[in-house]
């Protein structure tokens, strides 16, 4: 008997997981003829949501070629119950990505479960603090500048830009601001201006990668007066450039409203309530209400939402 060939009668052993996930390699380890992956096609499985608000697998395809049925199959066997429980809730996607791959289908597939892929490589959180009183100050000046940079295929925060900003046509700030933001005019006060901090903002998106051309980032704020009002008018009232990456954005206010089918009057705190979280921080805290933006991602990412644009171009 020739090396390969097997005794007459006897089975021919039928595909792992692990054979289809690993490719050519692991099949001449197993002796089978080489398949494609699922990663060599580019198709992903990943969580959906059904009418009722269930998770359910189902294949995302992203070329020509299909996702094996085969490997679907052994997918859906080995999730059982956990294919219709409720989606964004993290304890089920944990279970679902430990059950798959300790049947073998690797880790990242099994994190595929949990979050559908994004259209984008980093979100960039943002949430703005300006001068106020009642009635309101003109021209209204940005004071708290914090950015938090969120990986679009885990939707965890990697790194955080926060900076005060020193306002020179209202310097002090007035109680009314105090008390709405926490803000105390100890911590503008010696601050770089706006010009300096939108300087070091440009440095610090160079030094994190994301003025790359083949890297894709999207800033998000709940709402658009960030980068639609404030931002591009206290530029112009001071004569600055405003770099083009502040030109598109998500509202986050938006994306929850087609997620979720209803408007958040009251912006985070009805969508915290909404998706049942807990508030993070204190309201109108610039840095905690980032993330707070950052969590309520995460769990609509849990529950297979896509974000998109929303601004339209100037």
């Amino acid at each position: 008997m020739s090396a390969g060939e097997r005794p007459f009668g006897e089975k021919k052993p039928r595909p792992t997981a692990a054979h289809w996930l690993k490719g050519p390699a692991a099949s001449s380890a197993v002796g089978h003829s080489a398949r494609p992956s699922a990663a060599s096609v580019g198709v992903r499985v990943r969580g959906v949501l059904d009418a009722s608000g269930c998770s359910m697998l189902a294949p995302l395809q992203t070329g020509a070629a299909r996702f094996s049925s085969y490997l679907l199959s052994r997918a859906r066997k080995v999730l059982g119950s956990h294919l219709f429980s409720p989606c964004g809730v993290p304890e089920f996607c944990s279970i679902s990505t430990r059950k798959l791959a300790a049947h073998g289908f690797g880790a990242s597939m099994a994190a595929m479960v949990s979050f559908p892929p994004q259209r984008y490589h980093y979100f960039l959180v943002l949430d703005f603090e300006a001068t106020c009183d009642k009635p309101q100050i003109h021209p209204q000046e940005i004071i708290e500048f914090p950015i938090l940079k969120l990986n679009g295929r885990t939707m965890e925060i990697e790194s955080t830009f926060h900076m005060y900003v020193q306002p020179v046509v209202h310097p002090q700030l007035t109680p009314f601001c105090t008390e709405l933001t926490g803000i105390i005019q100890a911590m503008v006060d010696g601050q770089p201006s706006l010009q300096q901090v939108l300087e070091r903002v440009d440095e610090w998106m160079a030094k994190e990668g994301l003025l790359d051309p083949n890297v894709k980032s999207i800033f998000v704020t709940c709402g658009d007066w960030d980068l639609k009002v404030m931002l591009p008018g206290q530029c112009q009232y001071l004569g600055l450039p405003v770099a083009d990456y502040f030109k598109q954005w998500i509202n986050l206010k938006k994306a929850y409203s087609f997620a979720m089918g209803c408007w958040p009057k009251n912006g985070l705190l009805d969508m915290n309530k909404g998706l049942s979280l807990q508030h993070i921080g204190r309201p109108h805290s610039g840095i905690d209400d980032c993330k707070n933006i950052a969590n309520i991602m995460k769990t609509l990412a849990y529950r297979g939402f896509i974000f998109k644009q929303t601004s339209k171009p100037f």
